[in-house]
């Protein structure tokens, strides 16, 4: 069996160079390329993210590491069909209406990514219609509703209300986050879920798709 320490380690420490070629080795060694995914690549951006949530890690660090998974990814995807590709669930992610902030949905949409979810980003100033379209069309495991502003936060409330309201509520997990947000209010507001960043945006996320 491939040892896939070295991979993992070099994702986390951030040298893409590095990953593309031991990714490069271990499927030329014979290695399975979910393998290669499952058991170094995912597992490494859970630390990354683990670190980043205690504050050992910040951006730079974050992007470093996100550069090495897409290099080793531009290696074993090739080798893999579409129908193989297993995701850990479908998350459609946007900041709500009348907020242009993205900075925040970006890195925990780049975090939700790496670690094999299969994320769909409306981007900024998205309307509840918007949202709620997309979750019947898409059908989502999960909904991502972000905010900074406090003039816009009360939007997660509308778009659950709405949610609500088209009997669309029960098929779909909502977790909400910002720089103004916490877990009180995204409990007053009806969400599912709080996450403060990327690194506990995945763990959270796991664990909605468990409830």
């Amino acid at each position: 069996m491939f040892d896939y320490s070295q991979l993992s380690a070099a994702l986390i420490e951030g040298n893409w160079e590095s990953t593309r070629e031991l990714a490069r080795a271990a499927v030329d060694a014979g290695a399975n390329p979910q393998d290669v995914i499952y058991q170094a690549l995912q597992p490494g951006m859970d630390i990354v993210g683990e670190r980043y949530s205690s504050g050992e890690y910040f951006l730079p660090d974050l992007l470093k590491a996100a550069r090495s998974m897409n290099a080793a990814l531009e290696i074993v995807r090739p080798l893999i069909k579409n129908e193989e590709m297993l995701k850990a669930g479908k998350i459609v992610i946007g900041t709500v209406k009348g907020d242009m902030h993205d900075i925040g949905k970006n890195i925990v949409a780049l975090f939700l990514n790496g670690v094999g979810f299969e994320v769909l980003d409306l981007g900024t100033n998205v309307s509840d219609q918007r949202f709620v379209d997309e979750v019947r069309k898409s059908k989502p495991h999960i909904l991502g509703l972000s905010a900074l502003l406090t003039t816009t936060m009360y939007k997660f409330g509308d778009v659950i209300q709405l949610l609500t309201k088209e009997d669309l509520r029960s098929q779909v997990k909502v977790i909400v986050g910002g720089a103004t947000i916490t877990a009180e209010f995204a409990k007053r507001m009806g969400a599912d879920a709080y996450a403060r960043d990327g690194g506990e945006a995945i763990k959270v996320c796991k664990q909605l798709l468990l409830s």
